[in-house]
């Protein structure tokens, strides 16, 4: 695997793969097209979409089965059904009640008199036939929006669940995040599921419209001097147009398009540095405006008129290519049934009514079934793709974690967290995902059960990999880890993270209120509100959460936007008054931003809080018996620091507690095992006081920080 992405990167390709790539130059884009096989049946180059469509077949009828089982769900899709069906029929009516109208001009021509009984039928079934296909797109709608939000919420948490329970290696594999963006949605206002569920209804009714109005039409005009011609001649044009431009339906699946331009890349890194909010301040206090215009006008200047996203210049280069024999004779084809109804006119004057007739009959239903025939394809080829996209949904919930679970419960007695667990690399080698630099080389060390252990050494140099290596966050490329002398492999992953507490130094806040996001770093106790407050106090955040308006309320970042209509505030009105959204927030009690602002220091001291959630223990709950902690104090000033570590050394007890730090200072002077990280190795070990005799690389740090405080 490793060899092929090498080879991959390198351009290593065989010419049987070269041969089958399409490659095209779009303005700054280049784009790649796996060539389908041209076999003399038109669409044949679908065939393998068509053999994977059926093997996606089971899990459409998994799909079904499950959308049957909703509340209510079979009652609402039978009667979608009964609705689709129907429709589809009410063209073939409105049709036969046109050749009945056909039928009263061809009496009127031979008898010169109009049968008053069949008009009126005529007439009344034509305006049945408009106020059904109304009616009917109304219980549509009616029908399709429980439907819709019914299986959406099914799937969502089916979904969901297949997402939550991914690893972090699996989680970042591109591939991976393909599979779960197909799943998820097509659009933000449906599901997978219940668009499979539309397209095959349309393909269905859509093929039933077809046959019903040629049955229709057929039995119509078959006794008609002129109707079939003329009907041969329409319907001839409609398949001509529709064979000129299959390409449209029969492209290739299989592409990708990138742009190696670097001024076009430079352009949107631009582009995206003045319209991101969080750029915004440096901007401004860096006085960048003027540079950041020039740099983008130069720009967009050098690249001219290929400075177009990918959909836009692919469009424009369509364009170029619909000039084509087949469109140049597709227009004289249009025509050809009036030059047959003139002919016909001057042959037979007597029958001009008539003809006149079954040529607007023919025109009319000729159009419809142009339409209905390129709806049927594009839609069937759409099916394919949703066939295979429900597969991919049921998939993800298979889709393989990279950390294989181990089958040892740990531990085996809940009662020696209390005393900490020790912890041994072996010879550890660690590379992350897609890269080839080593971010541990042959570590080894160990940390007995209950000690105080300080890793320290400068940015990159691996500190913060071994904490995730510890949580099994990752797996080791080479090498052993041993937990309490058993291989961290063997044991559950599940039991293995509860005996832990852990905050990385990229830490994130959710979504959610500031009450959840502390709760969450101990699910067991997520209702205890009392724990909640202890957890703030002990991470030196209940204080400023207090003074906030909202407190625990309080959403950082809210995920659900507030709308306003679309007049700009601070614009004119249709009144001539300016537009003012003050007092509808002031009675909504709206805010102006989603936002919430707190300070870096602010912020970490509640993932720190967090992380004392975990550490605290109701009477059914074991407490964790390692605490981990990557830069805990690198936004806080030195008092909340110095506070910190004072809270930290009374919820210890007996814990094993490994923390990963750049600064030396009471940390690495009450530890029992200080671990100097270079180059990805450990270079030194010991005490505080074992470091500074030897006069190595710790001391001489060591030195140089200390000057700033007794110089």
């Amino acid at each position: 695997m490793r060899k092929a992405r090498r080879a991959a990167r390198q351009g290593k390709f065989d010419t049987e793969d070269l041969a089958r790539i399409k490659h095209t130059r779009i303005g700054v884009w280049d784009l790649y097209e796996e060539r389908q096989t041209d076999l003399p049946i038109p669409g044949s180059s679908k065939l393998e979409t068509y053999a994977q469509m059926i093997q996606s077949l089971p899990y459409v009828w998994r799909m079904i089965k499950d959308i049957f089982s909703i509340n209510r769900c079979w009652i609402l899709l039978s009667l979608y059904l009964v609705v689709e069906l129907i429709s589809s029929l009410i063209p073939a009516v409105s049709l036969w009640y046109s050749g009945q109208l056909l039928h009263l001009v061809e009496t009127a021509v031979e008898k010169r008199s109009v049968d008053k009984h069949v008009l009126l039928n005529v007439a009344g079934g034509r305006v049945a036939c408009s106020i059904a296909t109304r009616l009917l797109q109304y219980f549509r709608s009616r029908l399709g929006i429980p439907l819709n939000i019914r299986i959406k919420q099914f799937y969502s948490t089916h979904i969901f669940h297949s997402m939550a329970r991914l690893d972090v290696p699996t989680f970042e594999d591109p591939a991976v995040q393909r599979q779960l963006e197909a799943a998820w949605s097509t659009s933000w206002q449906t599901s997978v599921a219940w668009e499979t569920v539309q397209i095959t209804f349309t393909v269905v009714t859509t093929a039933i419209r077809l046959i019903s109005q040629l049955s229709v039409l057929f039995s119509v005009l078959r006794d008609q001097r002129d109707g079939p011609l003329l009907a041969a001649l329409s319907f001839s044009q409609s398949l001509f147009q529709w064979y000129s431009s299959r390409k449209s339906f029969f492209k290739s699946s299989v592409w990708a398009a990138t742009t190696k331009n670097e001024d076009y890349i430079r352009m949107q890194g631009l582009k995206h540095l003045v319209d991101n909010p969080s750029h915004r301040k440096e901007v401004v206090a860096g006085n960048l405006a003027p540079y950041l215009t020039s740099e983008y006008r130069e720009a967009t200047t050098k690249i001219g008129d290929d400075a177009g996203d990918f959909p836009e210049m692919r469009r424009a280069h369509s364009i170029r290519d619909r000039l084509t024999l087949m469109s140049i004779l597709r227009e004289p084809m249009r025509e050809l049934p009036q030059i047959v109804f003139t002919l016909r006119a001057v042959q037979y004057p007597a029958s001009i009514p008539l003809s006149l007739a079954s040529l607007t009959l023919i025109n009319q239903t000729a159009n419809s079934f142009s339409a209905s025939l390129f709806h049927f394809f594009g839609e069937s080829f759409s099916l394919a793709e949703q066939f295979s996209s429900v597969r991919k949904m049921y998939e993800i919930a298979n889709v393989p974690n990279r950390i294989p679970d181990g089958k040892e419960p740990y531990p085996e007695n809940q009662q020696s967290l209390a005393t900490g667990i020790s912890v041994e690399f072996r010879n550890v080698s660690f590379q992350y995902p897609g890269t080839e630099e080593f971010a541990l080389q042959n570590v080894s060390f160990k940390i007995g059960a209950g000690h105080l252990c300080v890793i320290v050494g400068v940015n990159g140099s691996g500190k913060s990999t071994i904490l995730k290596l510890i949580a099994r966050v990752y797996d080791p490329t080479e090498g052993i880890i041993l937990i309490d002398d058993k291989d961290i492999k063997t044991l559950n992953l599940v039991d293995l993270r509860r005996a832990m507490s852990i905050l990385f130094q990229d830490y994130t806040h959710f979504p959610l209120s500031i009450r959840d996001n502390i709760a969450l770093g101990n699910p067991d106790l997520a209702h205890d509100e009392d724990k909640i407050r202890e957890a703030a106090r002990l991470g030196g955040a209940e204080e400023f959460i207090d003074r906030l308006p909202d407190g625990f309320d309080t959403y950082l970042d809210r995920p659900v936007k507030d709308y306003y209509s679309s007049l700009p505030e601070g614009t004119t009105s249709l009144f001539g008054r300016p537009v003012d959204y003050s007092r509808v927030r002031g009675i909504g009690n709206m805010r102006t931003t989603d936002t919430s602002t707190l300070s870096g220091g602010q912020m970490q001291r509640l993932a720190v809080s967090r992380t004392f959630m975990r550490s605290l223990t109701s009477e059914s709950q074991p407490s964790v018996g390692m605490l981990l902690f990557d830069e805990p104090s690198a936004s806080l000033d030195p008092t909340a620091e110095h506070d910190l570590f004072e809270r930290l050394r009374k919820l210890r007890g007996n814990k094993t507690m490994i923390f990963s730090s750049h600064r030396f200072g009471n940390l690495t002077r009450h530890a029992d095992l200080i671990l100097y990280m270079d180059d990805s190795l450990v270079q030194e070990e010991g005490t505080h006081e074992e470091l500074l005799e030897r006069g190595g690389e710790y001391a001489r740090i060591w030195n140089l920080q200390a000057k700033a405080f007794i110089s």
